[in-house]
């Protein structure tokens, strides 16, 4: 009978003790896990924390960046607008004083031209538009095609230095070859541009040189994305290719609108020029009864008159087809 109680009492113990072993492992191991999610959760926030700093910190530069863009916009607009940055654009290296003074034999010759034809009056008219005219609008005109000639091979020249930078080459060799292998007039603006970096000028100042030579949204969006991933960092290769991508969408869309508009550019040409070409039909045939225009003062103010509404006409018909986007 003792024998069968100290058997039920060994037994009693030794499953309370096997009990209190497997409840003894089963919350170290519990602990463990609780304490490894709490370490992992403050690992993950502390990663988290890194990443948004980051992101603020590169979110923050950029918007300097672009505000630094805007100020220096704001400044060069004086600058693209003077004779002297007319003469950079169209690609010449003579100085403003030299325009001037080709602009004033311009118009002294035109004035001299003036008095055989038409007295003081002429010669008046013909040293306005010798001096202030004539040479304003060849240069514009010669500004006008350097830019779209440039406007034309940007996206060429993108397409290099992607294909340079996904090769492994720097950025400045890229804008090197550039210069070197590239026609005219984007050969001497990235040359101009390679000479500044040789010479340690820093980049966004090379660029905004080359803004103001050439004041085009396609060279404003290129300086705009060197300038944003020198400072912020980023894939370049991909940026660059995707505003090769945006340069070559507008160049088609306004090649669609030119189409789309040239029977309008065509009707504003022919009625632009008609009165000209009836008046000199005129003159020829029936010199008698136009002449009166020239010799009497009534007709001078009539031409004049005449002068003013057909310069307004064509300026309206002007603004009417040229899409600006």
């Amino acid at each position: 009978m003792d024998v069968s109680l100290l058997a039920a009492v060994l037994a009693f113990v030794a499953i309370g003790g096997a009990g209190l072993a497997f409840a003894g492992k089963g919350q170290p191991a519990t602990a463990s896990k609780r304490v490894k999610a709490m370490a992992g959760g403050r690992g993950g926030d502390r990663r988290k924390q890194v990443v948004d700093s980051a992101t603020l910190k590169r979110k923050h530069t950029t918007q300097e960046a672009l505000k630094e863009l805007a100020a220096n916009e704001k400044q060069s607009r004086k600058r693209r607008f003077s004779v002297k940055g007319l003469l950079a654009q169209a690609g010449f290296n003579a100085t403003p004083s030299a325009f001037w003074i080709a602009s004033g034999v311009i118009g002294a010759l035109l004035a001299v031209a003036g008095i055989f034809i038409q007295g003081p009056i002429g010669a008046a008219m013909g040293f306005f538009i010798g001096f202030l005219g004539l040479p304003r609008w060849g240069l514009g005109m010669m500004v006008a095609g350097r830019q779209k000639k440039f406007g034309n091979q940007l996206a060429d020249a993108i397409d290099v230095i992607v294909r340079g930078v996904k090769s492994g080459l720097p950025l400045n060799q890229c804008l090197r070859i550039i210069a070197q292998e590239s026609p005219e007039p984007l050969r001497a603006e990235f040359q101009s541009l390679v000479d500044a970096q040789a010479m340690g000028v820093p980049l966004d100042q090379s660029m905004q040189r080359m803004y103001d030579n050439m004041p085009l949204p396609e060279v404003n969006f290129f300086n705009i994305v060197l300038v944003i991933q020198q400072k912020t960092g980023g894939n370049l290769s991909e940026s660059l290719g995707n505003l090769s991508n945006v340069l070559r969408s507008r160049k088609l869309m306004k090649e669609k609108v030119k189409a789309l508009s040239a029977e309008a550019s065509a009707s504003a040409m022919i009625i632009g020029s008609l009165p000209v070409v009836v008046m000199s039909m005129v003159w020829f045939t029936r010199p008698d009864y136009i002449s009166i225009l020239f010799v009497h003062p009534t007709g001078h103010l009539i031409l004049m008159a005449c002068a003013v509404l057909m310069s307004v006409g064509v300026f309206v018909m002007h603004k009417m087809v040229n899409f600006k986007f």
